[in-house]
């Protein structure tokens, strides 16, 4: 079963998509760009409260839009890439 995050799920409500477009549906949305920053905290295996911190100090760049944090997926692939233990 494909995971689905909230916006593709209510998008796809919303307009009454079929099966086979949902499943189109739920390509976009995994093929995103941009991710929130509970999404983040999955993608990096951290907490929420985590993230936020490393906004805070300056370690993970974000964007603000409507008051909600967005996170480039790139970025957080190369800031794993480039950390060293």
């Amino acid at each position: 079963m494909v995971k689905t995050n909230k916006v593709a799920t209510y998008f796809m409500n919303k307009n009454g998509y079929n099966s086979d477009e949902q499943n189109n549906a739920h390509s976009l949305f995994n093929n995103l760009i941009w991710i929130t920053t509970e999404e983040a905290s999955e993608f990096l295996r951290k907490s929420t409260h985590a993230v936020r911190q490393m906004v805070y100090k300056g370690k993970i760049h974000a964007r603000k839009f409507h008051g909600r944090l967005y996170f480039n997926k790139l970025e957080l692939n190369e800031l794993i890439d480039s950390s060293h233990y």
